[in-house]
């Protein structure tokens, strides 16, 4: 079977290889110059197996009604006058429900391990180095009180089976050294020594060559002008040269710009754009300053992840439609919080910042699988996670188009 995969972001480059390793002839169409150009360009580099958990819960609530007004809140909602925006805002706000919330993070804590354990297969199958650390992630708490709810909530999940450590702020010291010199006052932590870290645009560029090794086609540079329909079945796409690529089936793994494109084919999706921020550090080779084990820190919403020469400290989450253009406010947020926790940390260069759209769903349950359209597939709304997903979600995707019940449960949300 021939098929087309939209995007070649880690998503659409992780399904591409399991559909090639299944046997079938595949292309990946992507209007950029190479892979991992978007999304997946510089996240904050965390594969959270062991605390794969959704935004929405009960907890934010209080917390966003804080942030309010605040540019450099970790959760910033600029509302317009836009009914997908407002239908995405008022899901989120039903999926804080209580009981929502340990539905969705069964559900996603299923594929999160299902995919940390396709990854270590296929790392271990081809090689692949991506400035991977297999060291645990620390959660770490700057306030007694929110450690205390933070020690609670992993307790709780622990009965349910994540690997998850209560740590006081003298063992995430002893966890991560570089925190000894913090400025901000460590209370404790959470430590998932299971999870690990990497760089997802290098995993998937370097994915791409052992894919096209394998025999899958590339078009880069190359942009969707809408899918075609021949009756009830996708047919291929059209391209804005007008060119057509024809094709036995369909994957749409464009992330964000998943939404648009399928609606003019009548297909709903429930998923809008988060604008998410990082900052690069280039650090200096050696550097003892600089932590060793990826971190997150609770309080401002930052993941913190060394990347061999590098330093990545990504997050917010930023509701402004497809808005991609970087707010300095809120980058340089990020970097004021990194100078406070590890002031003797030396740059050796200029700061990177970045802005990017994670594809998210209100309760951040990606959509995988099959659509109304027989032989038209999705692999979207992976929101923050889509690095810790990314294999699971390929693998089970290439076993569902090739006829194989897949190994975990997925989800094409009410309106595909």
């Amino acid at each position: 079977m021939h098929v087309l995969v939209l995007g070649a972001g880690v998503i659409g480059v992780t399904s591409a290889w399991y559909l090639a390793e299944a046997g079938h002839e595949v292309t990946v169409v992507d209007r950029q110059s190479e892979a991992a150009m978007e999304t997946s360009f510089a996240n904050g580099g965390q594969i959270t197996a062991a605390h794969a958990e959704p935004w929405a819960k009960p907890s934010v609530l209080p917390q966003i009604l804080r942030w309010l007004g605040r540019e450099d809140a970790p959760m910033l909602f600029r509302w317009r006058m836009d009914p997908a925006q407002w239908r995405w805002g008022l899901g989120f706000l039903a999926e804080c429900a209580p009981g929502r919330f340990e539905r969705n993070v069964m559900r996603l804590a299923a594929l999160a391990r299902y995919s940390q354990a396709q990854l270590s297969v296929l790392r271990d199958r081809t090689g692949l180095a991506y400035d991977d650390l297999q060291r645990g992630i620390l959660h770490f708490c700057t306030d007694a009180q929110a450690f205390e709810a933070s020690a609670r909530h992993a307790e709780a999940m622990h009965r349910l089976g994540f690997a998850r450590e209560v740590v006081s702020a003298a063992d995430c010291v002893a966890l991560e050294p570089a925190l000894a010199g913090s400025r901000v006052p460590i209370a404790g932590g959470i430590y998932t020594p299971t999870d690990e870290s990497g760089d997802a645009r290098l995993f998937t560029q370097r994915l791409t060559e052992h894919a096209a090794a394998f025999g899958v086609n590339f078009r880069f540079g190359t942009q969707v002008e809408r899918i075609a329909l021949r009756g009830a079945k996708v047919d291929g796409v059209r391209l804005a040269s007008g060119e057509r690529i024809a094709a036995d089936a369909t994957v749409v793994a464009l992330g964000s710009y998943s939404t648009p494109l399928l609606a003019a084919l009548g297909v709903r999706l429930p998923v809008y754009p988060l604008k998410g921020y990082s900052i690069t550090v280039p650090l200096k080779a050696d550097e003892a300053a600089a932590p060793h084990v990826s971190l997150t820190d609770e309080a401002h919403k930052i993941v913190i992840t060394r990347l061999g020469d590098r330093l990545r400290a990504a997050g917010t989450a930023e509701l402004a439609g497809y808005d991609s253009t970087i707010n300095a406010v809120r980058c340089n947020a990020i970097a004021r919080r990194i100078r406070a926790l590890f002031p003797a940390l030396t740059v050796d260069g200029d700061l990177g910042f970045w802005a990017g759209l994670r594809p998210a769903t209100p309760n951040n349950v990606p959509l995988v699988g099959a659509t109304r359209f027989a032989n038209l597939f999705l692999n979207t709304g992976h929101g923050s996670l889509g690095w810790t997903l990314a294999c699971g979600s390929g693998r089970a995707l290439a076993d569902l188009m090739s006829g194989r019940p897949p190994d975990v449960a997925l989800d094409t949300g009410p309106a595909a």
